[in-house]
């Protein structure tokens, strides 16, 4: 799983020209699902995310507080393509979940950050969509995220399915 953290002044996604979510203050997440992601590594995220120390506290002490301590607002944005490998100069995507498990991947995640935090303060694009994505990036400060979980030692083995399934 792989997240791009971009600390935000605002940020917004747009589907054919119509307005899904905007944020103020806060976090951008794009959000990468891999091949064998589970639930533990979809956990592990959801905790770095939300305790990320990327904001001043009311000192003015940089690096001091987390959006959950700031109550500031996360925008997500489902995006395969972090997922990508190169072949030549082809983009591979053979390490992103399939179509038919990232959905449910992605919603559990959004729900787990949810569940977390506030659910008010979590906005997401859509799923699957051709999304325009506007980040206002404050800093700039970006920071990238990763965690790679155990792929399976042998062929016979099966992917990873999703071991709950959060309605």
């Amino acid at each position: 799983m792989k997240i791009i953290v971009q600390r935000v002044a605002k940020a917004s996604v747009s589907v054919n020209n119509e307005l899904v979510s905007s944020i103020g203050k806060g976090l951008c997440l794009l959000v990468g699902i891999g091949r064998y992601d589970t639930m533990k590594e979809m956990e592990y995220m959801v905790r770095k995310v939300l305790n990320l120390r990327v904001f001043e506290d009311d000192n003015g002490k940089r690096w001091n507080k987390s959006v959950k301590d700031r109550q500031l607002e996360v925008l997500c944005v489902s995006q395969f393509t972090l997922m990508c490998s190169l072949k030549g100069n082809k983009p591979d995507y053979h390490d992103s979940m399939g179509p038919d498990l990232s959905q449910q991947f992605y919603n559990n995640f959004l729900a787990k950050l949810r569940e977390a935090y506030d659910a008010d303060k979590v906005k997401d694009g859509r799923f699957g969509a051709y999304m325009s994505v506007n980040i206002e990036n404050d800093g700039p400060v970006t920071i990238p995220l990763e965690i790679t979980p155990s792929r399976p030692k042998s062929p016979q083995e099966k992917e990873p399915e999703l071991e709950h399934k959060i309605d």
